[in-house]
C-alpha cells in the first residue's frame, strides 16, 4: 500500500496509519518548523519508536496528533547545568520535599493546566495523559515532584531511554517549585549516567538553566548513541 500525504502550503506531511513506520527526518518541513507526520496514536510502542527517532507528538485538542522534530534543537548536558545564586539560596532553605514517580499522573495533570504563553488551551490532552501513564506504568516516564506539608506545589516529566532523557513539561504553584524539581531532576540523572536531556523547543527558563541549541543532525548523533542498549527502567 503506497504512503499518503496531506498536502500543506509548505510541502507534503506523512498521513500516519497504526502500521506506517514513522518517516527520515530528512522530511520534516522547514516550516512550521519540523513538522514530519500527521495522524497515528499514542501507544507506548509508536512513542518510543518517536523518541528513538529524534521525533515527539505536540498538537491540541481537537487536532489529529502532530508529530515534531525541530531543527534546532533545544538541549541540556547535564554537566552544564546553571544554577543562579538566587535559585541556589532558594534550593538551600530546603522548602521543598522533593520525591520521584510518587504522583506521575498529578503532575502531568497539573501540568495540562498551566497556562502557557502565547497558547489558548493545553497540548497535553486527556488521551496525552493516559498515553504517557501506559509509559510510566512500563518504566519509561519519570515524575520528579515539590511536596510542602503533603501538597503537590510543583514538578517536572518526561521519558528516559537508557541514557538519554526527554523532558516534557513543568509546573509551579509555589515560586521556584518547578526550578526546584528540574535542578533534583538533573541530579538524579546524573546519577543514572544520562548524557542528554531533550528540551525540545527553547525557552528563556531553560536557556537560564543552561540548555542550548544544537542542530538536529548532532541532536540524533546523541540520541543513536544514548538510546542504543537495552531498555533500564528508572
Amino acid at each position: 500500500m503506497r504512503d499518503e500525504y496531506y498536502h500543506l502550503a509548505t510541502g507534503y506531511v506523512l498521513a500516519l496509519k497504526s502500521d506506517n513506520p514513522l518517516p527520515p527526518l530528512e522530511q520534516a518541513l522547514l516550516e512550521p518548523n519540523g513538522l514530519i507526520a500527521i495522524g497515528g496514536e499514542l501507544t507506548v510502542t509508536r512513542l518510543i519508536e518517536a523518541y528513538q527517532k529524534g521525533i515527539f507528538p505536540w498538537y491540541s485538542e481537537g487536532e489529529p496528533i502532530l508529530w515534531w522534530s525541530p531543527n534546532p534543537r533545544m538541549v541540556l548536558f547535564p554537566n552544564e547545568l546553571n544554577v543562579s545564586r538566587s535559585l541556589s539560596k532558594v534550593l538551600k532553605k530546603q522548602l521543598f520535599e522533593i520525591r520521584i514517580n510518587t504522583a506521575f499522573r498529578q503532575v502531568i495533570t497539573a501540568c495540562s493546566a498551566t497556562p502557557r504563553p502565547q497558547q489558548i488551551g493545553t497540548w497535553i490532552s486527556p488521551a496525552m495523559i493516559e498515553a504517557y501513564c501506559q509509559l510510566h506504568v512500563a518504566g519509561y516516564a519519570i515524575s520528579v515532584e515539590c511536596w510542602q506539608n503533603d501538597v503537590l506545589v510543583g514538578g517536572c516529566y518526561g521519558i528516559k531511554i537508557n541514557r538519554m532523557f526527554y523532558g516534557e513539561s513543568m509546573f509551579h504553584h509555589v515560586s521556584n517549585a518547578s526550578k526546584a524539581a528540574f535542578v533534583h531532576l538533573v541530579h538524579f540523572l546524573m546519577q543514572q549516567n544520562v548524557g542528554l536531556i531533550d528540551c525540545q523547543m527553547p525557552t528563556p527558563l531553560l536557556a537560564s538553566l543552561g540548555g542550548r541549541e544544537i542542530s538536529r543532525d548532532i541532536f540524533m548523533q546523541h540520541v543513536m548513541t544514548l538510546t542504543q542498549t537495552n531498555h533500564d527502567a528508572a
